[in-house]
């Protein structure tokens, strides 16, 4: 939303929380496409949701980070402050403490196998936490079959011949596997590149758990394409445990979230463009290399393009 400059989150903060009030206060650059992000002094940062869609997050994070946080093997945000609509503002919002870090990318570990492992450790380790909670407070509910009708008219406005046969039969694949059949337990919810934060190459910290929810993990199998590559699948695949089913339903949560933030941001966003780009790529480059091989090298049906 517009209108959520310096001003007016000081002015929220004096009223709200006048102890943090006169410490300096520095909009970061680019703060996301859920959360316009202020620095607050030298170990703080202020999170307030853009719109309705993250309206929630900031009192889910405030109620079950703090639970999660000592059970897991990455640093998580810290919740300092809940903050309440003001000023014409109609959201809560957060005051949290400050991660050092770099956002992560594709090619920028220090130790890719390393970093696959550490990933999978982490969400095994997000896992085994105890789910059973009195309240649901927001947590989030995942479904690929809701997905269907969105992902589909993704794949036919964007993209055409190969590309729409290999992302089609991805999703085909995610849909037929059986569901997930043991207990629920707790996903991140948006685990990928830009949640992940890095120093001098290595992660350091998870980021970001407005799609926190107890469920079907494949969600969180996103981060296998956004981040990691063919060499290092594998190994992440093994550190956590993963069976074909919900391998399957994770890569097509991975192409359905990529062809969203794709068509969403690609014509304003030159960075997410690229990234979600590179997601779909990895998503479909087993299809697209098995339809050649069936085909001596020529697909099977026009070439097409993506885009």
């Amino acid at each position: 939303m517009a209108g959520i400059e310096v001003g007016l989150v000081r002015r929220l903060l004096e009223e709200q929380f006048p102890q943090w009030s006169g410490l300096e206060l520095v909009r970061l650059v680019d703060g996301g496409s859920d959360h316009v992000i202020f620095r607050l002094g030298g170990d703080m940062a202020v999170r307030l949701p853009r719109g309705t869609w993250a309206a929630g997050q900031a009192r889910k994070e405030h109620v079950w980070l703090p639970r999660l946080a000592g059970e897991l093997p990455l640093d998580t945000p810290v919740p300092l402050g809940l903050g309440v609509p003001g000023f014409g503002y109609p959201y809560h919002w957060s005051v949290a403490r400050w991660l050092e870090g770099d956002v992560a990318t594709a090619d920028g570990f220090a130790d890719p196998a390393g970093a696959a492992a550490e990933l999978g450790r982490f969400l095994k380790a997000l896992q085994r936490v105890p789910t059973a909670v009195d309240d649901d407070q927001g947590l989030s509910r995942w479904s690929l079959v809701g997905r269907d009708e969105a992902t589909r008219t993704a794949i036919k406005a964007r993209t055409g011949g190969l590309f729409a046969d290999a992302m089609t039969r991805v999703w085909d694949a995610a849909l037929a596997a059986p569901a997930w059949d043991g207990a629920p337990v707790w996903f991140h919810g948006d685990f990928h590149t830009g949640n992940l934060l890095t120093v001098d190459g290595h992660l350091s910290a998870v980021i970001d758990f407005g799609g926190l929810g107890v469920g079907d993990p494949a969600c969180d199998l996103m981060v296998a394409w956004t981040t990691l590559s063919a060499e290092t699948r594998p190994v992440f695949r093994a550190a956590l445990g993963v069976d074909d089913a919900t391998w399957a339903r994770g890569r097509g949560f991975a192409l359905a979230t990529g062809l969203n933030a794709y068509t969403a941001y690609a014509a304003t966003n030159p960075r997410v463009a690229a990234q979600t780009r590179r997601q779909i790529d990895q998503t479909i480059a087993e299809e697209i290399e098995e339809i050649e091989e069936i085909t001596g090298g020529r697909p099977a049906v026009a070439d097409g393009t993506w885009g």
